[in-house]
């Protein structure tokens, strides 16, 4: 399910990899920019009825983004904190959790109270994060119950699916801060056939895990909200291939590959 609202497209857009600075009009107490909600999901946080609150604004530009209306963060987000807590508040016994999804959710210096607020609701708390702010990511994470790490290449293929250089060393900062952390979580992929190679997509579940990556998710490619025309007309109906997925399955203790 996607976004509710979408944000401004004529925002400018964040394109540093670097970790934000906190400005004098985004500090602490402004209230989170929320883009979007789904109010209710079986599949965003594995075993849990939840809801999906989506950040605005993400540094990077993967191609195959089928979010990009939450790239850019507009100076108001499209929907007021406070009506989502309130919609969340009406929806305790209903749901069980909340997951914090984008966009990016740890671009915003709001993000730990809003963390907060939810959990005095009674709600367990999930993260979808790509990593690229580490030290934000350690900041919020004895905040959550279970994080979903999206790692999207080899150290070396990491420009070229993110558009923006340097972003591999963020990303696996984070990785290690995850496992570290003793949270619940699922690594996961998203694999297309012009940015993985069948052999990078091993090389990468190899590195995962020899890290110590138990629980960890190839999804395929899908063209839902996708705005590349060329990634979108690339056929992925045999790829990546029976051996790689038996390999794959090996590797981990729970493997789950994912289709559109």
């Amino acid at each position: 399910m996607s976004a509710l609202t979408s944000p401004s497209a004529a925002a400018s857009p964040i394109l540093l990899a670097e970790e934000p600075r906190i400005c004098s009009s985004e500090t602490g107490t402004r209230p989170l920019k929320v883009g979007g909600i789904t109010p209710f999901t079986t599949t965003d946080y594995p075993g849990r009825l939840a809801a999906v609150v989506f950040v605005q604004g993400c540094p990077w530009r993967c191609g195959y983004c089928h979010n990009p209306h939450l790239q850019s963060r507009t100076e108001d987000g499209p929907l007021a904190w406070e009506s989502v807590l309130a919609l969340l508040r009406r929806r305790v016994g209903l749901i069980d959790a909340v997951v914090f999804s984008g966009g990016e959710p740890t671009i915003d210096p709001a993000l730990p109270d809003a963390i907060r607020e939810v959990r005095a609701l009674g709600y367990g708390v999930g993260l979808h994060t790509a990593g690229m702010y580490p030290r934000r990511l350690e900041e919020v994470l004895p905040l959550v119950d279970w994080v979903g790490m999206d790692i999207k290449a080899t150290r070396q293929g990491y420009d070229t699916v993110t558009q923006v250089a340097g972003s591999a060393r963020a990303a696996w900062d984070s990785a290690a801060l995850v496992l570290a952390s003793g949270v619940a979580h699922e690594f996961r992929t998203t694999a297309h056939p012009a940015l993985h190679a069948p052999a990078d997509i091993l090389a990468l579940a190899q590195t995962l895990s020899a890290m110590g990556v138990r629980h960890y998710a190839l999804q395929i490619f899908r063209s839902v909200g996708c705005l590349d025309g060329e990634l979108n007309s690339v056929a992925t109906t045999s790829y990546p291939g029976a051996d790689l997925i038996t390999h794959l399955s090996a590797l981990f203790e729970r493997f789950v590959l994912r289709r559109a």
